[in-house]
C-alpha cells in the first residue's frame, strides 16, 4: 500500500468505476474524505458504502461549457483525476490536468461528440487521428508537466504490459531450448537484458500480434426485446465498434485489405478500413479455443505497433501487424445483431450483467505470431467465482480493468512529473506484479495455432477465397471474407 495525502476525483461511477474504487482503497491509503465522485446519474444507492465513510459524490455532467468550473471546484496541483466516464475530449481535459498540475488517468481517447461531422474521410474517424491531435497538443508544451497515463485500462492497457512479457518469454524459452545458437543467442540475450523491446521483437520474427478476448460469461436473466446486455460500457462498445476498424499494420503485409486506407502523416503505423470494427471478423486464438473475433478498433493497435517499430533513419524496416481480435460474451453478441436490425441505433434498454452472472470467464492476452513457436499467448484467464471472491458484486471484464486503472494510478503518484504516458511506456514489471493477484489463471503459453492450420473449404472447387498459403501470417489470411 502507498499513502496519498492529496485529493482523489472520479469522473464518471460506472460498471468500471465501481470495481476500481473498492480496489483503490486498497492500495492507496487516502482519506475517503478526500475522495469525490462525479456521475451524472442517481448513483446514491451504489455509493452508500462509501459515501458513509465520508466519500463524497456529486450529481453532476462534465460538458464542454461546464468542464473547467467543475472540475477546478474538486481537485487542483497535485491531485489526482481518474476519467472513466466517456465522451470527454481528452485533448481539452488533458490541457487542463497540464496546466494546472493535476495528474491524469483515464481507459479511452475520446471527443466530445464522436458522431458529429457528418461525412468524414475514414481516417479522420480513427484514434489514430485523436493520437494525433494529442501528439500535436503536448508538442507545443515547454515542460513535461504532471503525469497522465492515457488509454490504461485492460485492453487497452494490461495487453501492452502482456506483449513485454510474452516476447520474453519466448526469448528466453529460444535460448533454454536452444532454438538459436552463436552470435544469434548472444544477440537475442542483450536485448532481454537490455529490454529492447521493438528489436526483440524483430530477432525473434515476430509477425502479427492479436489482443485476443473471449468472454464466456453467461446469465440467468437473459436479454428481453429492446434490450442490450454487456459486461461493460454499452456506450462506449457501440461508439468504439460502429466505426472504422483500426489496426497496426506490419512491414510484412504484401496487399492492403479491402476498403483499406493508410494515413498520410504521423508515424504511419495504422490502417483502417471502410468497415465498421462489429462487422469485421477475424479468425483468433485464446487458450485452448479459436474464435472468430471483432477488429474493434483500440488503442493498443496504435501504441504496440508503434513502439514496436524500428526504425532506420525515416524508414520503418519493422513492425508487426497489432489489432483487436474480440469475441464478446453470448448477449452481447445478441444485442449487437438487434442493433443491426435497428440501423445500429441503440436499443432504449441497457444493462451491464453483473450479479446475475452464473459462471463463465474472461479470458483475455496477447496472442504473439511469427515466431519460431509460431504463436505464444499471454494473459489472464479470470473466472467470475474469483473476480467475486475479489470483489463482490463485480464481474471479470470490469475487475481486469479495473485493476489496470489502480496499477497505473499508483504508479502515477510515485512518478508525478513524466507527462503524457502511454501504457508502453509504464514499466510492465510494476503493472504486473500488482495486477497478477486480480488476474485469476495468469497464463503463458506456445501453441502451433496459425490462421490457416483448422480452416477447411466447404465449397472447394465452387468459390476461390483469397489466401496466401506460403505465408500464413498476411491480414488476409485472419480475415473472414466472401467464400470462406
Amino acid at each position: 500500500m502507498i499513502e496519498f495525502s492529496k485529493k482523489i476525483l472520479f469522473v464518471g461511477y460506472g460498471a468500471v468505476a465501481e470495481c476500481t474504487l473498492p480496489i483503490l482503497f486498497k492500495h492507496i491509503k487516502v482519506d475517503p474524505k478526500s475522495v469525490t465522485v462525479i456521475d451524472f446519474e442517481s448513483k446514491e444507492e451504489k455509493l452508500r458504502q462509501w459515501t458513509s465513510i465520508g466519500v463524497r459524490y456529486v450529481r453532476d455532467k462534465v460538458t464542454e461549457e461546464n468542464m473547467h468550473a467543475l472540475l477546478g471546484k474538486y481537485v487542483s496541483a497535485g491531485d489526482v483525476l481518474i476519467d472513466l466516464a466517456w465522451n470527454i475530449d481528452a485533448c481539452e481535459i488533458l490541457q487542463w490536468c497540464h496546466d494546472r498540475g493535476v495528474l491524469y488517468i483515464n481507459t479511452s481517447v475520446e471527443v466530445w461528440d464522436p458522431y458529429a461531422g457528418g461525412r468524414k474521410h475514414p481516417t479522420e474517424r480513427t484514434l489514430y487521428w485523436r493520437h494525433m491531435n494529442v501528439r500535436k497538443m503536448f508538442g507545443k508544451w515547454k515542460e513535461k508537466g504532471a503525469t497522465a497515463v492515457v488509454e490504461h485500462g485492460a485492453n487497452p492497457g494490461l495487453i501492452s504490459h502482456f506483449t513485454k512479457q510474452g516476447l520474453l518469454d519466448i526469448a528466453n524459452a529460444s535460448l533454454d531450448e536452444k532454438k538459436v545458437k552463436g552470435r544469434k543467442a548472444e544477440a537475442l540475450r542483450g536485448l532481454v537484458t537490455a529490454q529492447k523491446f521493438n528489436h526483440l521483437a524483430r530477432e525473434l520474427g515476430v509477425k502479427v500480434i492479436h489482443c485476443s478476448e473471449r468472454d464466456t460469461q453467461i446469465t440467468d436473466v437473459p436479454k428481453q426485446i429492446d434490450e442490450f446486455v454487456n459486461t461493460w460500457s454499452i456506450e462506449g462498445f457501440r461508439e468504439e465498434g460502429t466505426t472504422t476498424s483500426e489496426l497496426g499494420w506490419g512491414t510484412h503485409e504484401k496487399t492492403l485489405p479491402k476498403f483499406g486506407y493508410r494515413h498520410k502523416d504521423g508515424p504511419k503505423n495504422q490502417i483502417c478500413i471502410a468497415r465498421m470494427g462489429i462487422n469485421t471478423w477475424v479468425r483468433s486464438w485464446v487458450p485452448n479455443y479459436t474464435i472468430q473475433g471483432m477488429v474493434v478498433r483500440h488503442g493498443e493497435a496504435f501504441t504496440i505497433s508503434d513502439k514496436l517499430t524500428v526504425w532506420e533513419g525515416k524508414r520503418a524496416v519493422y513492425r508487426p501487424t497489432v489489432h483487436y481480435a474480440y469475441c464478446p460474451c453470448d448477449e452481447a453478441i445478441v444485442s449487437l445483431n438487434e442493433m443491426r436490425g435497428y440501423n445500429y441505433k441503440l436499443q432504449p434498454k441497457l444493462r451491464i450483467m453483473n450479479d446475475e452472472i452464473t459462471k463463465g470467464a474472461d479470458i483475455l492476452g496477447a496472442l504473439i505470431m511469427g515466431h519460431g513457436f509460431k504463436s505464444w499467448w499471454v494473459g489472464s484467464d479470470l473466472t467470475i467465482e474469483e473476480s467475486r471472491r475479489l470483489v463482490p458484486h463485480q464481474n471479470a471484464t470490469t475487475m481486469q480493468v479495473a485493476i489496470s486503472v489502480v496499477a497505473a494510478t499508483m504508479w502515477m503518484i510515485e512518478n508525478p512529473s513524466e507527462g503524457i504516458k502511454v501504457p508502453d511506456e509504464l514499466p510492465h514489471g510494476y503493472v504486473l506484479g500488482i495486477s497478477k493477484p486480480y488476474l485469476g489463471n495468469f497464463i503463458s503459453t506456445r501453441s502451433d495455432w496459425t490462421p490457416l492450420r483448422d480452416y477447411e473449404n466447404a465449397f472447394s472447387g465452387f468459390n476461390k477465397p483469397d489466401f496466401d498459403k506460403k505465408d500464413p501470417w498476411q491480414f488476409k489470411n485472419f480475415l473472414i471474407k466472401d467464400g470462406d
